[in-house]
């Protein structure tokens, strides 16, 4: 990442430290979920982003670190933040390895569907047992604290905690791309083949990096819990799974501060297509209007979001070029 990339990270985290200071409960609630949607943009970005893995089973990470800060908070008493957050974290990179040790072993549209068929497996044993109460879904009786300086059950307190676990999240993926770890993943995601003619062994990496994913996806779902109170199976089914990588590929694949963005304006767009205060009626059918945005957006911006200075910057300079071609043509 570049200076003017670190620049606007930087000041997109003030901005989002600002929130509460201009917006009311629900401006508030709403960005904090915005905040979960990009952590979970973020795991999604490290395997198909950084790795070249389009993982179709994401869903599943998340649902199960949502059930899992649910299953295991206790009934009575206030339950302790700190094993809440382990708990699902662990839950949810414990599936990802047994899915990415037995998926890996595929590649391309066959790593999809392995994927895609080990999220749906998750999402019936919730659904169609009675471990996650079936349709209706579960409630989380108290919200975790650490002690008496840290309530989640505050609105203002569980926004800071979700930017301090994207910051968090942010800057570990950043450092891990940096290192020799992360320059493997780019090595597999440009020519897997000529890695392994190198004498790299792409499994463990591939794996690794398929678990720390999963992880994260569970601290996504902790939040996610935390912040409604509840969960359903809904969180594991294949929609999700859709919509997180088309925020990935929204912001721009390969850049952190992508999944961002691409997350962020997902969110919007879906808040303002669904307003009824704007489109009346025709909120009903705010997919339609949704849908349409994202097909234009990709077909104008091949590189995603983050690609938008560097086109204004070729566009300028062409137009540049091409006055002062112009002039030299011009007779004197």
């Amino acid at each position: 990442m570049g200076r003017p990339g670190a620049l606007f990270v930087a000041l997109a985290f003030v901005a989002l430290a600002l929130v509460p200071t201009v917006a009311g409960p629900f401006g508030i609630d709403l960005v904090t979920k915005m905040m979960i949607y990009a952590i979970l943009a973020l795991s999604l970005e490290l395997l198909v982003g950084s790795t070249g893995l389009v993982c179709f089973g994401q869903a599943a990470f998340f649902g199960i670190g949502a059930y899992a800060a649910v299953l295991l908070s206790p009934q009575h008493g206030s339950p302790s933040l700190l094993w809440m957050l382990l708990a699902s974290v662990l839950c949810a990179a414990g599936y990802a390895l047994i899915v990415g040790a037995l998926s890996l072993r595929t590649q391309g549209a066959y790593f999809i569907m392995v994927t895609l068929a080990f999220a749906q497996m998750a999402y019936y044993v919730i659904h169609d047992t009675p471990l996650g109460g079936g349709t209706d879904g579960i409630y989380l009786s108290v919200k975790p604290a650490l002690g008496t300086w840290l309530d989640l059950g505050q609105p203002l307190t569980f926004h800071w905690f979700t930017l301090a676990c994207q910051a968090a999240v942010f800057v570990f993926l950043a450092l891990l791309l940096r290192s020799r770890f992360g320059r493997a993943l780019a090595g597999i995601r440009v020519n897997e083949q000529r890695m392994r003619a190198t004498g790299f062994s792409t499994y463990p990496y591939k794996l690794a990096a398929f678990v720390v994913s999963g992880g994260i996806a569970g601290l996504a779902g902790f939040l996610f819990a935390v912040k409604d109170g509840f969960v359903t199976p809904e969180l594991l089914s294949w929609h999700v799974s859709a919509a997180v990588l088309v925020m990935v590929i929204l912001g721009g694949l390969g850049h952190l501060r992508g999944a961002l963005l691409g997350a962020f304006s997902f969110a919007l767009l879906t808040e303002f297509f669904q307003s009824e205060a704007i489109f009346g009626a025709f909120a009903r059918h705010w997919h339609l209007g949704l849908g349409l945005t994202i097909i234009i957006s990709v077909a104008l911006l091949p590189q995603g979001l983050v690609g938008v200075p560097a086109q204004l910057r070729a566009r300028l300079l062409e137009r540049a070029q091409r006055g002062a071609g112009e002039m030299q043509d011009a007779p004197l």
